[in-house]
């Protein structure tokens, strides 16, 4: 994107809605996404900072009067300067606390929705950390009735599992002329953020509204970091701050500016959903399109119905792209006319790999393994349709004795059958032309038996014909069942393929769900430290007793997402165990009606001119 454009507006009523136009750049984005997103009072300066992280001067409009120029949220989609093949989206929402809106809520909203679409956010605010400052960030302590983790707790306060999908936090104060100074000593950035989010002992009203926000904001967000940043030029200047040469912008300015653009860049993870999924650009406009409908429909959004409502959207997909590169490819096979069917069985098995590792990448949360099984039968009908129009070369002795349609399969080429040249046309067409010579034959078998001489040579002819035929029809069958024979062994291997492609996705989640966990208990137990160490013993305990929760929690969602992938692995396995069982009686079948067809043969009496 050359500059930004809005992704989530406001309608003349109040309510919020995904642009059509910010979805449309956002699906064809295929690469992961790091989104970070800035909030805060409007008016501070946080256009700035967005532009500064997409490389540029000038973009995310920043204004020069007291009204907030930016209304909802805009995006900018910029390749990310550090991460290869990974997408920077920069989110620049509406400012809070606009007295022209006069609807809080809707600022709850905003801000509820920046959490939930970022893996960074950033908190703009002026002047110092102070009581005032993080009373203002009052819509923290909103968020446990703005979210919810799972569907099924209605009641529950979930809210100790936020640290496992907030995004990482930033404070950057802007304007920042005191001296960073604790107890008289210098404090960097981190430790000024952190003393100023330091709780006051007590359980009365007061102390408690007072360490509300600093709890929240400690215990939801698995990182911290604070920039200070001084002011950037001289009053008058700062009106038109994009548009000034970096010679009239203070040093110290540029600087922290410097190091905060490196530390986003270095810092800021991959947005990523629930259990660990990662966030392509597509999925964040499914995710932003969902968010904000069950938003404006007054339900709060819940983390885990997203998921099953992406994992819906993108395993369907999923479905389409893989049968999408094995009908491509067999039609490519088509060209290649004609084909032993060992080939063509070589090709499907290829085809069927691909397009199942195809729907593996993008797939995710096929609990029961039914979008995947969607695939194979889909392939499967695809390839039965596609087999059919086939023209397989057949062994040269079946068309020496008799010549077939001078047209077969899809009528654009003419084949004879000469001494030196194979005929070529479907199975089913020569199955056919062999059932009538059969039924012609054993209808002159049936003739009156008083026969003149003559009539008995025609006979003895007619015989030798009806030999020939079923010799011919044997070699028919005896082809078949070698077909079927590599047919089988085609789908054995497949099977193994696809068995192998399966556990290794899943291999893949139950470890990006335990990373998950893990980060989310390495941030608990720092916090746990904190308190022990400011002295809040009975604080720290408590959180040790929710920790202990936390873990068995985890411990029983591995479990049973262990459970869900080895019952996805034994129906398929079924499945493909049960498509073996009806090609062997096939197999038995055949191998029957040809020993069968070589009864005649043997009974045939011997006829000689």
């Amino acid at each position: 994107m050359d500059k930004p454009e809005c992704l989530i507006d406001t309608e003349s009523g109040g309510k919020l809605y995904v642009k059509e136009s910010a979805l449309q750049i956002l699906q064809k984005i295929e690469q992961p996404v790091v989104v970070v997103a800035v909030v805060g009072l409007y008016r501070t300066g946080k256009s700035y900072l967005m532009n500064r992280l997409a490389g540029q001067q000038t973009g995310f409009a920043l204004g020069s009067t007291i009204e907030s120029k930016t209304k909802g949220i805009w995006m900018w989609c910029v390749p990310h300067p550090t991460k290869a093949g990974t997408t920077l989206v920069l989110l620049d929402t509406e400012g809070l606390g606009d007295v022209d809106k006069g609807d809080s809520k809707h600022d709850s909203n905003i801000f509820c929705l920046a959490v939930l679409l970022s893996s960074t956010l950033v908190y703009n605010s002026r002047g110092t950390i102070d009581n005032r400052a993080v009373e203002e960030l009052q819509y923290v302590t909103e968020l446990t009735e703005c979210i919810k983790v799972k569907s099924s707790n209605n009641d529950a306060d979930d809210s100790g599992e936020f640290v496992k999908f907030f995004p990482s936090f930033i404070w950057a104060v802007r304007d920042f002329t005191l001296e960073r100074k604790i107890d008289g000593n210098d404090a960097t950035e981190d430790e000024y953020l952190e003393f100023a989010l330091k709780l006051k002992p007590g359980t009365s009203k007061k102390v408690m509204e007072y360490n509300l926000p600093r709890e929240c904001i400690q215990n939801y967000f698995p990182s911290r970091k604070c920039f200070t940043f001084p002011f950037p030029t001289a009053p008058e200047n700062v009106s038109h701050l994009e548009k000034l040469d970096s010679s009239d912008i203070s040093s110290d300015f540029l600087e922290v500016t410097e190091n905060f653009c490196k530390y986003a860049f270095e810092k800021s993870e991959v947005k990523k959903l629930k259990d660990g999924i990662t966030v392509s650009g597509r999925v964040l406009g499914h995710l932003a399109k969902n968010y904000v409908d069950t938003i404006s429909s007054g339900v709060v959004p819940c983390l885990e119905n997203a998921v099953i409502a992406m994992a819906k959207i993108e395993n369907e997909a999923a479905v389409k792209d893989g049968l999408e590169i094995y009908q491509s490819g067999m039609e490519k096979l088509k060209d290649t006319f004609p084909l032993e069917l060992k080939d063509v069985s070589s090709e499907h098995q290829h085809l069927s790999s691909t397009a199942t590792q195809t729907f593996m990448k993008r797939s995710f949360r096929d609990n029961d393994g039914g979008y995947l099984k969607t695939l194979e039968v889909s392939r499967n009908s695809s390839h039965i349709s596609s087999f059919s129009s086939f023209r397989l070369m057949l062994p040269h002795p079946l068309c020496l004795s008799f010549a077939p349609p001078t047209t077969v399969g899809m009528g654009d080429s003419h084949h004879g059958c000469t001494a030196n040249k194979s005929a070529r046309w479907t199975e089913e067409v020569l199955e056919e032309f062999l059932k009538q010579k059969s039924v012609d034959s054993k209808a002159i078998l049936h003739a009156d038996k008083k026969l003149t001489e003559k009539e008995k040579k025609i006979k003895g002819e007619t015989l030798k014909t009806e030999g020939i035929l079923l010799e011919q029809e044997i070699k028919v069958k005896e082809e078949k069942q070698r077909q079927l024979e590599e047919k089988m062994e085609a789908e054995r291997k497949s099977n193994e393929e696809r068995m192998r492609q399966m556990k290794e996705k899943m291999d893949e989640e139950i470890k990006l769900q335990r990373e998950e966990a893990e980060r989310a208990m390495e941030s608990k137990l720092r916090e746990q430290a904190a308190l022990l160490e400011k002295g809040f013993k009975e604080k720290a305990d408590r959180m040790k007793e929710e920790m202990e929760e936390f873990k068995r929690q985890n411990a029983e969602a591995e479990s049973n997402r262990a459970r869900e992938f080895a019952e996805m692995l034994e129906n398929s396995n079924r499945r493909h165990e049960e498509s073996m069982a009806v090609m062997m009686q096939q197999h038995r079948e055949q191998m029957e009606a040809i020993q069968q067809t070589n009864s005649p043969i043997m009974e045939m009496p011997c006829v000689t001119n």
